[in-house]
């Protein structure tokens, strides 16, 4: 297994295992093994079509939306094998914060996005709601800016805005692990910058896990990177070792811009 860090805790990181992934018949994902660790920024990078969502969304399951994928071999989180026999989907999910490609508010209020996972998950107290409310937009940098607005429509909030406040959304159901997937590529570069800056902050209580298009934002945040070419894992260490000590010349033409 490929080990991106020291730690011998294992129910602190996210382990893969001979993970396979098909979609309709077409081999994505190949014989992955991988440790991922808690605490730390992980980018996940590649050409287009390599797997890197695949392997995001075999992480929190949602590779499960897609009727014609199969999935054979092991990610085990906190000690746990979500692709056991007995697993519970919602709990699993619950652990991963997931930031999309664009924004995705729902169609309620500002404060109501922030509530609705809470509510899921049984918190029903209004004193408790406002608090969590306003918790999570303070740590997703939002809280200013929206707290005399509360009960606008999320619609109203501007691209930046509205990532993150789904950032703040995830962040309310507690997660362990926060993954995103092109999360800042349809935002302008102050807002792109405001969410890179918002991941430095919070890899302090949350391993994240990024997928990203842009070397350039790898190289500003990322401890640790993966890189993918044709669904299989070229090389893995810290963000130092990968882009300027490169084992394998694959990843020298990829980070050289041989192909993209």
């Amino acid at each position: 297994m490929l080990m991106l860090n020291d730690s011998n805790d294992k129910n602190t990181n996210i382990q893969i295992k001979d993970l396979n992934v098909s979609i309709d018949n077409n081999h994505i994902l190949k014989d992955i093994n991988l440790e991922i660790p808690d605490n730390k920024i992980t980018c996940i990078i590649g050409p287009s079509g390599c797997g890197k969502s695949t392997l995001l969304k075999s992480i929190n399951r949602l590779i499960d939306n897609n009727e014609k994928a199969v999935v054979t071999g092991e990610i085990i989180i906190e000690g746990e094998n979500i692709y056991g026999r007995n697993t519970e989907l919602t709990h699993i999910r619950k652990k991963m914060g997931l930031l999309s490609q664009r924004p995705t508010p729902l169609p309620m209020s500002i404060y109501d996005n922030i509530a609705f996972g809470c509510r899921i998950h049984g918190i029903r107290k209004k004193s408790k709601l406002k608090a969590v409310v306003e918790d999570n937009l303070r740590k997703a940098g939002l809280w200013e800016e929206v707290k005399e607005r509360l009960h606008d429509p999320a619609s109203s909030l501007s691209v930046g805005q509205q990532q993150r406040l789904c950032l703040a959304r995830g962040l309310a159901v507690e997660p362990r692990f926060i993954l995103g997937d092109e999360s800042t590529s349809a935002l302008d570069p102050i807002s792109s910058r405001n969410i890179e800056d918002l991941f430095l902050k919070l890899k302090d209580k949350y391993g994240i896990v990024l997928v990203t298009h842009t070397l350039r934002q790898a190289l500003r945040i990322a401890d640790y990177v993966i890189f993918i070419y044709l669904g299989e894992i070229i090389e893995v260490g810290s963000a130092d070792e990968v882009f300027n000590r490169p084992k394998h010349d694959l990843t020298k033409q990829y980070l050289s811009g041989a192909f993209s």
